[in-house]
């Protein structure tokens, strides 16, 4: 997973791949800390989402353009549009299969 720090080259990535999980947390939110666990383990299973991780302290630009309203906050952009976005980290299993359900269709 790549962690990216400016709202310029986060767009970039979003743009260079066909699936892109982008992954919004804050280093002090226990919550973030737990779903972070989770996606690193549903990095690791067979999909075809590339992975990005963005504290959201250093992209107030990209917070307020896409309107983010809590972290941890999972947005899923086929190419380079947004599909989803997961505020709410359930399980594993639901991480997994949200993203097999956009990059099958």
């Amino acid at each position: 997973m790549i962690e990216v720090s400016s709202t310029e080259a986060l767009k970039q990535l979003i743009g260079k791949h066909a699936f892109e999980a982008v992954y919004l947390y804050t280093p002090m939110c226990g919550t973030c800390q737990v779903a972070s666990k989770m996606i690193d383990l549903v990095e690791k299973l067979p999909q075809s989402f590339h992975f990005t991780r963005s504290n959201l302290n250093y992209l107030p630009q990209f917070a307020e353009e896409q309107s983010i309203e809590s972290v941890p906050c999972l947005i899923l952009f086929k190419d380079g549009v947004e599909q989803e976005r997961i505020y709410a980290f359930q399980s594993v299993p639901f991480l997994y299969e949200t993203l097999n359900k956009f990059a099958d269709s």
